[in-house]
């Protein structure tokens, strides 16, 4: 794969929600895919789940122009992870959370995948150096961990071990741009990555906010929703930063910092999130949402998700035009 030779040809191990999310994302951008999961009734539900999902995806142009059936007819079940691997020259892995269970998947991969094939990891906890570090073709791997649905998130994170080459890293890189994605492409592994870190930071406080009585779980989530997600749906917190002060950047640091480093002393103590304050959090979500309800919930989740894509597209193609 270069600049001049971009990926046809993608294998996802494993067709959980999130290998079939990844399904549609390359397949949208052209790419063939190949399925394979050793439970071989998942990759029959998983070719179900993304032809609903791609009918979805074409009422709000989110298709880049194909229709349903030609995505679809890119998508394949592959009998064997042989099969699946062939032609693979990008190949992402979606197994469980579990060290074993990668370091046995990664040997089987870096075994039986092309030379040339980049062999990435959607895990969102797992640090790469600690399921690659044994294998010959280690300096082809890497974490690409994604948001998830990737076919209505862009944003992905390139995790590399200390041994990933750079030429890995640019490579998927390159694919994930190609594919319509937003790339964060980390220097060095960390645990939590970047967004997990981001994310957590925010629950914890969310979580303390509630635990010690100052907000209603559904103010923090008004607070988000109906306040900061409208700039960071289209801004990040450097960005917001700069435009948030006449100076820019500096001048608001000079500004606020003061204030951030007093709420910072007091952020430092932990609430056991399933501890006692779990009972007021659970409490006031049944009541704003009973469980019977969860699943058409996550639908409308999506689908609103779907409309925010299809609007952000269409105000980015008329800046650029």
């Amino acid at each position: 794969m270069t600049a001049d030779h971009p990926v046809t040809d993608t294998a996802i191990i494993g067709s959980g929600f999130i290998g079939r999310a990844w399904a549609i994302s390359f397949a949208r951008a052209g790419a063939r895919v190949r399925l394979w999961d050793q439970a071989a009734d998942q990759t029959a539900g998983a070719l179900a789940y993304i032809g609903g999902v791609l009918e979805d995806l074409a009422r709000n142009d989110l298709l880049n122009g194909k229709t349903p059936k030609s995505v679809l007819s890119l998508i394949s079940v592959a009998s064997s992870m042989a099969e699946a691997l062939a032609e693979a020259t990008y190949v992402q892995e979606n197994t469980p959370e579990v060290l074993a269970t990668k370091i046995k998947v990664f040997e089987a991969l870096d075994g039986a995948a092309r030379a040339d094939a980049i062999l990435a990891s959607s895990t969102s906890a797992l640090l790469p150096s600690r399921f690659t570090e044994n294998l010959k073709g280690r300096g082809r791997c890497v974490v690409v961990h994604p948001i998830n649905p990737p076919y209505l998130i862009p944003a992905a994170e390139i995790v590399p071990s200390p041994w990933t080459s750079p030429e890995t890293v640019e490579r998927a890189r390159r694919f994930l741009v190609s594919a319509g994605h937003a790339p964060l492409v980390m220097k060095r592994e960390l645990d939590g990555f970047i967004m997990n870190r981001m994310q957590g930071a925010l629950l914890e406080e969310a979580f303390r906010l509630v635990a010690d009585g100052y907000a209603s779980v559904e103010d923090i989530d008004i607070g988000i929703r109906d306040g900061l997600a409208l700039r960071w749906s289209f801004m990040g917190p450097f960005e917001t930063m700069d435009l948030n002060a006449p100076g820019g950047v500096r001048d608001y640091a000079q500004r606020y910092q003061g204030i951030y480093e007093n709420l910072f002393a007091q952020m430092q103590r932990r609430v056991d999130w399933s501890g006692e304050v779990m009972g007021r959090v659970e409490a006031e979500r049944r009541a704003l949402l009973p469980t019977e309800h969860l699943q058409q919930r996550q639908v409308w989740r999506d689908k609103r998700l779907m409309a925010l894509l299809a609007h952000k597209r269409g105000q980015a193609k008329g800046e650029l035009g």
